[in-house]
């Protein structure tokens, strides 16, 4: 996992770092690593800003297959309904916990049937790791984008066998979810995404091939970018670089568009963390739900 992927969650964990020297983050950096810093996230998710009731709405825990493999997943959407709309919900480098199950509960809310498949299941369970330099070396690493993109695939699938109208898809994701929102909507058969502070560039591996600002020509459908002008991990630059390939793409790529919350840090959506920003927070969900119903999936 790359070393600037760790810095943005080690940001967005400990408050404070994005005012530091190039030198301090990295002492910063290594130091919470060695200490596991990253126990934080796991008593953080008593203490989320929003929690969403699931009254009212089918929510909970399901399986599907894909390649023999039952990949488990949280799903919520208005009870008795069909022919709703679906957002894939992609999730942070914590895997698919209470945070993400409210996210897919607030799409519900908003009228879409909104599924977030574990996407490392095959390789292990996020939930129990509590430093994330592990977590990320020992699972989240080891996790090629083409499984992602097949479990995305049968997410969808399962989506509309149980009420969801595939012609009318989305996908959203969060920090390493951010990235495969971008992947996907070069992929998959979904006609907007929303990714949140994303990594757009990284070198190539066998299995993270290529990353967003290889594929950002070829989007099928054009993406909003949400991100934080105080991200330590996502320069600005790398944004820039990113606009600058989209233009010169293909006719989504050319309709796709960034959001930088000037004052915001990593995962400032994430409620349940030091990084949350309420007021970026909250601009950026009305961002994505006017994207969506601006792309026909609403």
């Amino acid at each position: 996992m790359p070393l600037e992927e760790i810095h943005s969650e080690i940001h967005a964990l400990l408050p404070g770092c994005s005012t530091e020297t190039g030198a301090r983050r990295r002492t910063v950096l290594h130091t919470a690593l060695g200490l596991g810093y990253a126990a934080a996230a796991v008593p953080l998710m008593a203490q989320t800003a929003i929690a969403t009731p699931a009254d009212g709405l089918d929510a909970g825990r399901i399986h599907y297959t894909v390649d023999g493999f039952q990949v488990p997943a949280y799903r919520a959407a208005p009870a008795g309904q069909a022919g709703l709309p679906v957002v894939l919900v992609v999730q942070e480098i914590f895997g698919v916990h209470e945070y993400i199950a409210d996210v897919c509960r607030r799409l519900a809310r908003a009228g879409y049937l909104a599924i977030a498949p574990e996407l490392y299941a095959r390789q292990g369970d996020a939930s129990q790791y509590s430093e994330v330099g592990k977590l990320m070396a020992e699972l989240v690493s080891k996790v090629p984008d083409a499984q992602v993109m097949a479990d995305l695939d049968g997410a969808l699938a399962w989506a509309g066998q149980h009420g969801g109208d595939t012609a009318r898809a989305a996908i959203t994701g969060f920090c390493w979810g951010g990235r495969i929102t971008w992947l996907y909507a070069a992929h998959g058969p979904v006609k907007a995404g929303v990714a949140w502070y994303g990594r757009l560039v990284g070198n190539a591996t066998a299995l993270t091939p290529k990353h967003p600002v290889d594929i950002a020509a070829q989007l099928k459908a054009p993406v909003r970018g949400l991100y934080g002008g105080q991200d330590g991990g996502i320069p600005l630059d790398t944004i820039d670089k990113m606009k600058g390939v989209l233009a010169q793409g293909s006719a989504a790529a050319k309709a796709s568009e960034f959001v930088v919350y000037p004052d915001a840090p990593h995962a400032f959506h994430a409620d349940y963390r030091p990084s949350y920003r309420k007021a970026a927070a909250e601009d950026g969900w009305a961002q994505a739900l006017a994207w969506f119903k601006a792309h026909g999936v609403g």
